[in-house]
C-alpha cells in the first residue's frame, strides 16, 4: 500500500514586508480531491477537494447528509479502491461504499456534486491536465503592479462589504485594476458564489477576458477559485488567508500570481513573483 496522503505540503516562498522580499519555507494545507463511489447501482457519486484525513467518515457522512442512507446498517462496506489491472495499489483519493443489496438509494439529489472521471485514479495532475484539455493555457506576463498597490486592496474590500457590515457571514471578491481601484464586488455567503457572481456580472456586460485586472477573495483560495479564475484570464489572485497544495500548484501551471495573507503591510507570495515590482 502506498503512503497516506498527508494533510499537510511544504512550500517555498517569498513573504513581502515593507517592499522586502524574504524566501522561507511553509507549510499547506493540502487539497486533494476524493472520489465518493457506491457499488449499489455501481457509480460514482461526487467528487469533492478535501484535506486527506477521515475520509471514510467523510464520505458516510456526506451520504448522510444527502439523503443517501438513513442508518449505519445502511452500509455494508467501505473501503479504499483497488485497481487490479493496474498495480493493486489501494487509491486514497477513491472510496468505495458498498450499500446494503435491499437499498435504492435515491441519488438525484447528488447530481450537482458529479465533478467527472473515468479512471480509478483522480488526482491534481488530472484535474490540471483536464483544465488543459478544455483550452486553457498559461496566461501571459504583462500586468505588473507594486506592492503598494497589494497592500491596499483590503481595506478596499472591507470598506465596500455593505452586506457583511449588517450580517458578519458573507465572502466577497472585489475586482481591481492596476492602480488598485475597486472597480466591482459581490458578497454571498459562499466564497465561490461571490467569484461566480463577479465573473457572470463581467460576462453578462461582455467584459471577458480579465487578463489586465486583479481580483481578491475574502477566506481562503482553493482548486476551485483558481478554476475560475482561469477560466477568465485573471493574472492575479489575492486572498485574506492560505492557498491550499492543489491552488498553488495550478497557479504555477497556468502562470498565475498567487497572494495570500495578505494583511496589513505584508503578504505571501506562492508563484508568479515576476508581476510584484
Amino acid at each position: 500500500m502506498k503512503n497516506s496522503p498527508s494533510s499537510k505540503t511544504k512550500a517555498q516562498i517569498w513573504v513581502v514586508e515593507n517592499h522586502n522580499f524574504v524566501t522561507r519555507s511553509d507549510q499547506l494545507a493540502t487539497e486533494e480531491p476524493l472520489e465518493i463511489r457506491i457499488n449499489f447501482p455501481k457509480q460514482t457519486i461526487a467528487v469533492t477537494m478535501r484535506t486527506p484525513g477521515a475520509d471514510f467518515d467523510l464520505a458516510a457522512g456526506f451520504l448522510y447528509s444527502e439523503g443517501v442512507i438513513k442508518n449505519r446498517e445502511d452500509i455494508a462496506k467501505i473501503s479504499y479502491c483497488v485497481d487490479p489491472e493496474i498495480d493493486g495499489e489501494q487509491r486514497q483519493n477513491i472510496v468505495n461504499i458498498t450499500l446494503k443489496s435491499e437499498l435504492t438509494p435515491n441519488l438525484k439529489t447528488l447530481e450537482r456534486h458529479f465533478f467527472t472521471t473515468s479512471a480509478c485514479g483522480v488526482c491534481g495532475t488530472a484535474s490540471i491536465d483536464s483544465l488543459q484539455i478544455k483550452g486553457f493555457s498559461a496566461i501571459p506576463l504583462g500586468l505588473e503592479v507594486s506592492p503598494e498597490v497589494i497592500y491596499s486592496l483590503p481595506a478596499k474590500l472591507s470598506t465596500a462589504q455593505s452586506l457583511f457590515k449588517s450580517t458578519g457571514g458573507l465572502h466577497a471578491a472585489g475586482l481591481f485594476n492596476a492602480q488598485g481601484e475597486l472597480l466591482k464586488l459581490r458578497e454571498d455567503v459562499g466564497r465561490h458564489n461571490a467569484l461566480d457572481k463577479l465573473i457572470g456580472s463581467e460576462f453578462l456586460a461582455g467584459q471577458l477576458p480579465l487578463n489586465n485586472l486583479i481580483v481578491m477573495v475574502s477566506g481562503r483560495s482553493s482548486f476551485e477559485i483558481l478554476q475560475k479564475c482561469i477560466t477568465v484570464g485573471l493574472p492575479i489572485v489575492c486572498a485574506v488567508s492560505a492557498p491550499s497544495s492543489l491552488a498553488v500548484e495550478i497557479a504555477k501551471e497556468f502562470n498565475i500570481t498567487l497572494v495570500g495573507f495578505l494583511r496589513g503591510r505584508k503578504f505571501n507570495i506562492y508563484s508568479g513573483v515576476e508581476r510584484i515590482k
